[in-house]
């Protein structure tokens, strides 16, 4: 197997999987014992050494983080986007990773935040079924597994932003997400 995904139970590494089973790529996934330390081992501190989860191995080539490997895996196996397609991916990837995570997960900044990226965000989806282009893209993998945390780790409710609501439904209906991000299947 070309690549491997490293990563621990109820780790970012499901958003990466999520995303190299919508690619269809053949990945090996090596699931660390976290409870155990296996992340601060010599063996895995070899490719990431900050001891953190998910990375990937793929043709000798590393890298980390989750929002650097779904753009990584963007470029080099999602073709058909345009250099601008592209930007626009990074910038969903790179709003998701910091400005969606921190304004849902942050408690300080929950209260003031969430109604304020939820309505932005509301008002994309409104009119377009993918945050970039006709299809999902790691755009939609980064925005998506986010808005789904909320929903598994805070019970956030999308009752008030109802083109929130439908594009989870699309997320949620694809089985790569059903098996990853919600863990059914």
């Amino acid at each position: 197997m070309a690549l491997k995904l490293y990563g621990g139970a109820r780790s970012r590494a499901s958003i990466v999987k999520w995303y190299l089973e919508e690619l269809g790529l053949p990945y090996e996934f090596v699931q660390l014992d976290m409870q155990a330390g296996e992340h601060r081992q010599s063996a895995y501190l070899a490719i990431n050494p900050f001891g953190k989860v998910p990375a990937i191995v793929e043709d000798g080539f590393v890298l980390w983080e989750s929002g650097a490997i779904l753009l990584y895996l963007s470029d080099r196996h999602d073709t058909g986007l345009t250099a601008e397609q592209r930007a626009w991916v990074a910038q969903w990837v790179l709003f998701a990773n910091s400005t969606l995570s921190t304004g849902l997960f942050v408690e300080t900044v929950r209260d003031a935040e969430t109604p304020r990226l939820l309505s932005g965000l509301e008002s994309q989806l409104a009119t377009r079924e993918w945050l970039v282009g006709d299809r999902l893209t790691a755009a939609d993998i980064a925005v998506g597994s986010i808005l789904g945390y909320a929903t598994l780790m805070l019970k956030q409710d999308y009752a008030d932003y109802p083109a929130i609501a439908a594009y989870l439904k699309r997320l949620g209906d694809r089985p790569p997400f059903q098996r990853t991000i919600m863990g059914r299947g």
